[in-house]
């Protein structure tokens, strides 16, 4: 095994530990700062898969404005951020059932699309091939996402607006 794999698989403990942590701890910081380690931990699997650009957007995006966000929220509302601020509810048992069905259906997924496949020297993280897959093979999909993410938008904008302005 090489030196790449081994750190791989060590940040690959990372994110799955830091992911548990933040899903399951009852304190609304303490989970937000979990999850900026899930996706630094992302981070750096995605610089060791070459993928530098995926790495970056990773980081400026996900870290540095969602995560910066979510605190900011967080801190702006006053929600209590103590160990009773995470609601238990009688769902739980069902989500975790769930979770954890959606996750290994992902896995098999991969695992049987990726089979045997293994990344050389292509350099497939640049962003002229972000570029030219996004615009070639992928622009139905991308334009479908933009389609989604704009009803997204407008559904938040009218749900958002209260009865009166109806």
């Amino acid at each position: 095994m090489s030196l790449p794999e081994v750190v791989f698989l060590l940040l690959s403990a990372v994110v799955i530990a830091s992911a548990v942590l933040a899903v399951g701890s009852r304190q609304l910081v303490h989970a937000a700062l979990w999850l900026v380690v899930t996706l630094g931990g992302v981070a750096g699997c995605f610089v060791l898969m070459t993928a530098e650009l995926l790495a970056w957007v990773q980081v400026l995006v996900y870290v540095g404005a969602v995560v910066v966000l979510v605190v900011f929220a967080l801190m702006l509302t006053r929600s209590p951020t103590g160990a009773r601020s995470a609601e238990v509810t009688a769902n739980r048992p069902m989500a975790a059932v769930l979770g954890l069905a959606a996750s290994l259906g992902i896995g098999a997924t991969v695992i049987t699309g990726f089979r045997g496949v293994r990344i050389t020297g292509a350099r497939p993280g640049t962003a002229e091939s972000i570029g030219d897959a996004l615009f070639t093979h992928w622009v139905l999909g991308f334009e479908v996402l933009s389609v989604v993410l704009l009803a997204a938008l407008i559904a938040a904008i009218v749900l958002s607006r209260s009865g009166s302005e109806r």
